[in-house]
């Protein structure tokens, strides 16, 4: 990758040039010179680059390559730049994969404890060690032994429990486990994945006739099964599109509760339906983790005690496949939670347990009358919800939300579960769920979709979401959405012209934005056709109305606070991009507890996009020096005067096993 840089243009009125007056000219030089040796003074006087502690803008940066260590080259002086071509890049940073990379020396007597010879310098960045290898695969919020503190009872100790003190938090750089290498690009991750990087079996034994996965020498298999589809993902998708609609765009977003390794996910991709898959850490040993290295939408998840990190009415489709939750009881409450997240007119589907009990009562080792009355439980929390039962064909059965309220309300015989009030219907960060049906929105006609219909897929990716059309989306109008849209669509390209790497197709594939906004990078980068999907994050302490917004784009995403650790396993994303994250949380956690949730969910060569004010970046920039990082500051698309800048970063290549050595 080459960092273009681009000239400076100054344009002169006519009117300046008809009244030549010189004297302020030259007031205004030597004003100008003052002050900038007066900077120059101030930020270490007038020292070679090579001693001077100040982080200079779009310099090249050397990096690790299989052949050494990192070594970082004495920046050429001026006199030897003007001599240069104008059309010659810097030193780039290096955007390849690697499947193995030399230790870099300095990084591990750091690690090591001992101090490297380059570390004289009063301003040398701390070095963060790398954590030991038991906790190659740690997250922080769903850790199994601070779990067990927590009560049993409806699986809440599967939820997130982040730690609570500083004692409890590592301060150390997550290792990628012995041997790992840079996963397959998609579409062959869908079917296979190296061993080494996600290093366990028990799922290969347990679910060996349900074809789930299989171990095949160095890697893993695929082969697309599941419990209740041993015929394989597309066929059981292909049954389930007979009876919705799955074809015409209509269906965009999708919900897989108790996902397994993901294949119903997996294989809707194919049909351009985005599925956000979710398990609970542990439930199948590295389920959710397996997903994310076929480079599929997953995060660890349970239903529990506290309501789904998503806003009302974001799925066209909910999906569970015998996925062991009890839908029946706690009053309905896990269905009633589904209604809240799926759309008006959106489609619950399951099989597997209690469906079609007639033909599998035995081998589920269950009564007839104990699975009737479980399935007759569940038709009446449906019933309660106003949902309509489409079909129910051999083990699949589908029910069907209303699109709006307008005649549920005063038809229901049942009046239980009532209707809530007064809590807001999107607000699902640690809020608990409650045994009562989300309303939704009021409508003027019996046949009018609550809240506005979107417009099918792809034109929803550009569409006004109705959200915002409504008033829905604090600050948020149709004309500032469309500008939104185009701006995103200006800064891709921009980020496209100095990271060579985005012409490569399926380099990134898994890509998290932890300020997603309206959604624009992750439109930007689908309107563009990359063969990728983006992890929308909406942070609780900004503006988290436009969650909703995003998923009426047909896009995914999640609430989520980044002073504490995201629910997914290391490694997770080839490409982090963070606008404006570091001034959101100004003053609300220490800088380096989010550099290291980042360096612990990015992949070994992963790249991190940061945006941000240029003395905010070069705060950020001497914390992520010291984190086996490299990067370097780059301009504004809109060229050097302009305040905000961007960092690029690296990530190094180095393993467990490089820490041993």
């Amino acid at each position: 990758m080459g960092v273009r840089l681009a000239a400076t243009k100054l344009h002169i009125p006519p009117s300046a040039a008809r009244r030549p007056t010189f004297l302020p000219l030259v007031a205004v030089l030597l004003l100008c010179s003052a002050s900038y040796l007066l900077g120059v003074w101030q930020h270490g006087g007038f020292a070679s680059p090579s001693e001077s502690p100040a982080v200079s803008i779009a310099t090249a940066v050397a990096c690790t390559t299989a052949a050494g260590p990192v070594t970082r080259k004495k920046a050429p002086s001026a006199r030897a730049r003007s001599r240069s071509s104008p059309s010659q890049p810097s030193r780039a940073l290096d955007f390849s994969a690697h499947h193995a990379a030399a230790a870099d020396d300095a990084l591990a007597a750091a690690s090591s404890g001992s101090s490297p010879s380059s570390s004289s310098s009063p301003a040398s960045p701390r070095r963060y060690p790398a954590c030991p290898v038991k906790y190659s695969e740690y997250t922080p919020c769903e850790d199994v032994e601070r779990s067990l503190r927590y009560p049993r009872d409806r699986l809440v100790y599967r939820e997130r429990h982040c730690p609570a003190s500083e004692r409890e938090r590592l301060r150390c750089l997550v290792p990628a486990p012995r041997g790992y290498r840079t996963p397959f690009p998609w579409p062959a991750s869908r079917d296979v994945a190296w061993f080494a990087n996600v290093p366990h079996k028990e799922l290969t034994v347990e679910k060996a006739v349900q074809n789930w996965i299989r171990v095949d020498g160095d890697k893993l298999r695929f082969p697309g099964g599941g419990t209740m589809f041993p015929n394989g993902a597309d066929a059981y998708i292909d049954d389930i599109g007979k009876i919705i609609p799955l074809h015409d765009g209509s269906i965009r977003t999708a919900l897989d509760t108790g996902c397994g390794v993901a294949s119903w996910g997996a294989y809707l991709l194919s049909r351009d339906i985005l599925a956000m898959s979710f398990a609970p850490r542990d439930s199948h040993e590295a389920q959710v983790q397996f997903a994310l290295e076929r480079g599929v939408p997953a995060m660890i998840g349970v239903l529990a005690s506290n309501r789904l990190t998503y806003p009302a009415r974001a799925f066209d489709m909910a999906h569970c496949s015998r996925c062991l939750i009890p839908w029946q009881l706690y009053d309905g409450l896990y269905l009633i939670e589904v209604d809240r997240v799926l759309r008006p007119g959106g489609y619950w589907i399951l099989s597997g347990p209690p469906i079609n009990w007639k033909k599998y009562w035995k081998g589920w080792e269950r009564t007839k009358e104990d699975l009737n009355a479980e399935q007759q439980a569940i038709e009446a929390v449906a019933r309660s919800l106003c949902w309509t039962k489409v079909k129910e064909a051999g083990d699949i059965a589908v029910w069907q939300k209303p699109y709006n309220h307008a005649g549920c309300k005063a038809s229901r015989k049942v009046k239980s579960p009532p209707f809530c009030s007064g809590k807001n219907p999107d607000a699902a960060w640690y809020d608990k769920m409650e045994a009562c049906i989300t309303p939704l929105p009021e409508v003027s006609g019996a046949n009018d979709v609550a809240g506005g219909a979107v417009k099918k897929w792809p034109q929803r990716l550009t569409a006004v979401p109705p959200r915002v059309s409504r008033g829905g989306v604090r600050g948020v109008t149709a004309k500032s959405f469309a500008q939104d849209t185009e701006l995103w669509r200006r800064r891709v390209r921009h980020y496209k012209s100095v990271i060579s790497q985005f012409e490569q197709k399926g380099r990134y594939r898994n890509v998290l934005d932890m300020n997603a906004r309206l959604g624009g990078f992750a439109a930007a980068l689908a309107a563009a056709g990359d063969p990728l999907w983006v992890m929308n994050m909406v942070p609780t302490v900004g503006n988290s109305t436009t969650l909703g917004a995003i998923y009426e784009r047909g896009l995914i995403g999640s609430y989520q606070d980044w002073c504490e650790g995201m629910s997914t396993y290391p490694r997770t994303y080839d490409l982090i991009h963070a606008d404006s994250v570091f001034t959101l949380y100004k003053n609300r956690c220490e800088m380096d507890r989010i550099l290291l949730e980042m360096d612990r969910v990015l992949r070994p060569r992963g790249t991190v996009i940061i945006r941000d004010d240029v003395d905010m970046l070069v705060k950020v920039k001497s914390v992520a020096d010291g984190m086996r990082w490299d990067s370097q500051i780059v301009d504004h698309e809109d060229g050097p005067l302009v305040r905000e800048k961007i960092l690029l970063v690296v990530k190094k290549y180095w393993t467990a096993q490089d820490q041993d050595q």
